[in-house]
């Protein structure tokens, strides 16, 4: 096998058009030595990636479909719609994700290197935690992308990724899912007891400390440790009324750009950690460019914002706020929660690169995390508590004919064991609903209230992470199995389990020697 330095260098110049092959070079012997803590702390800058997987993950989920041929679509968005192997280039693919994540890895590894040459004081270790935390959620990252969901009874045999922990110091073998999971979970622990926002200038863009119990709580409810991940939620939202989003003022604004500008404004908050990445993903969801492969109205229509709810449906009969501040085609229906930022680089041939801010860490997310693992636990009401919680920040009390609903156990199975389940493959709009089956991945869901608190918790982080790629880790996690419809061709199903929702190592870490993803030789 060949040899991998699967490390990037901490200090590498990084350029957005060609970041591609900086992944096998080693740190300069004349680097730059990082001997202070205002040094540690200006490095860290650089220890989180500046790349994201949100468009291929939101692409590979149920959260678009075909519109038909007589749209236009991107190369990598149909590969990413068909479960194929993504072979471009570009910021959004494969390849840059992969790159700019190690480079965030190697960044905490060289910043940690030098803080263990200071002083052991609380300053230093706040910046270790910081660093600890960075290098962990590139890997968690990672392994969301490129692996599968973390399954107990699979972890020892499902491939991880190779955790480097020393500054160019090469890690050539992949390891395990449950190897990749412990050094995530050792790094979170041993970060945790010592956060700090002191040393933050500009605390919304980097680990403050409800960011990391954010990160933590999330962490753990994927790797199903459902005690932990409501201990780390509470962290952040306290035992009483928690702080959401008023997502009710966004009706005042004028449009587009002030609902998109106030949804990523640091004084939002409910807004805990901001990651910003080179990406067209703002753009996917409203260019005619990408009309083909999207959030069409169809899906709008019967499976996401307007679909039939415990809080109603359609855009009039529906006190979800979000159902009303929806724009644009029938091909492309968006919420405007992240939209492009254009960095024009040349004034005058206006060119320049596309950015996207994603909240990344949110207290509504984390408040659903919360809901997830109480409901896991058994803790009904106390699930169906924050369930209400959500609802009341994202309901208006009266839209129509539907009124805001206070959701009991009675009120719960009266509404889900009314709805069709979804078949597989979906042939007919019509068949679309809320309610698709549970295969949960290496866990168990009992039938009845707990099935059901489930799917409309589902449901829920649909709606909350519509855009940012989660939706389709949920349904890696959930064994959810969907349908891609193609004008003119039989549907593609995604089944529990499928292989491809790890995405594909890209191609040159594979030809340098890296085990690729493997793939049922049965599937298309």
């Amino acid at each position: 096998m060949k040899r991998i330095n699967i490390f990037i260098m901490a200090l590498a110049t990084l350029s957005v058009a060609t970041s591609c092959d900086s992944y096998l070079d080693k740190l300069p012997d004349d680097r730059a030595e990082v001997n202070t803590p205002e040094k540690a702390t200006s490095l860290l800058v650089s220890a989180y990636s500046n790349h994201s997987p949100a468009f291929l993950l939101e692409m590979s989920s149920d959260n678009v479909m075909d519109n038909g041929k007589q749209y236009t679509t991107q190369i990598n968005q149909e590969m990413a719609y068909r479960w194929q192997e993504v072979v471009t280039v570009g910021n959004d693919d494969p390849r840059s994700i992969w790159n700019s994540a190690y480079i965030a890895v190697g960044t905490a590894n060289e910043a940690l290197a030098s803080l263990a040459k200071l002083p052991d004081n609380a300053s230093n270790q706040a910046l270790k935690a910081e660093a600890l935390l960075c290098r962990a959620y590139a890997m968690f990252t990672l392994g969301n992308t490129f692996c599968m969901s973390y399954n107990p009874n699979k972890a020892e045999t499902f491939l991880g990724l190779p955790y480097p922990k020393e500054p160019g110091v090469s890690v050539d073998e992949r390891g395990t899912m449950k190897q990749l999971y412990e050094n995530i979970e050792a790094d979170i622990e041993a970060a945790l007891p010592y956060v700090s926002d002191a040393h933050l200038t500009v605390p919304k863009y980097h680990f403050n400390s409800a960011a990391a119990y954010a990160f933590a709580a999330r962490f753990n409810l994927y790797y199903l440790k459902f005690d932990k991940a409501k201990q780390y939620a509470d962290k952040v939202l306290g035992t009483g009324t928690p702080t959401l989003r008023d997502v009710a003022m966004y009706g005042n604004l004028a449009g587009v750009d002030d609902i998109g500008n106030a949804y990523v404004r640091s004084g939002e908050n409910a807004n805990l950690m901001f990651q910003t990445a080179y990406s067209i993903n703002g753009r996917a969801f409203r260019s005619s460019s990408f009309n083909r492969f999207n959030h069409g109205r169809s899906i709008v229509s019967y499976e996401t914002f307007w679909a039939v709810s415990p809080w109603g449906s359609g855009s009039s009969n529906n006190t979800l706020y979000e159902a009303r501040y929806l724009y644009g085609t029938n091909q492309t229906i968006y919420y405007p929660k992240m939209l492009e930022m254009f960095e024009i680089t040349d004034k005058v041939n206006s060119t320049g690169y596309a950015h996207t801010v994603d909240a990344a860490f949110t207290t509504d997310e984390t408040l659903l995390v919360r809901a997830e693992a109480n409901a896991l636990l058994g803790n009904t009401e106390a699930s169906l508590t924050d369930i209400n919680y959500w609802i009341n920040a994202h309901c208006k009390p009266v839209a129509g004919t539907a009124t805001r609903p206070v959701m009991t156990e009675a009120s719960l199975n009266d509404f889900f064991n009314k709805i069709t389940e979804v078949p597989v493959p979906v042939k007919t709009d019509k068949e679309r609903t809320i309610k698709k089956p549970l295969h949960p991945q290496g866990f168990t869901v009992e039938e009845g209230t707990q099935t059901n608190l489930i799917y409309l918790i589902l449901q829920m982080r649909r709606i909350e992470t519509w855009q940012q790629g989660l939706r389709f880790l949920d349904i890696k996690r959930y064994g959810l199995e969907i349908t891609h419809n193609l004008d003119g061709e039989d549907p593609l199903v995604f089944k529990a389990g499928d292989l491809r929702g790890a995405i594909q190592l890209p191609a040159d870490v594979v030809t340098a020697g890296l085990e690729p993803n493997p793939r049922e030789t049965t599937n298309k």
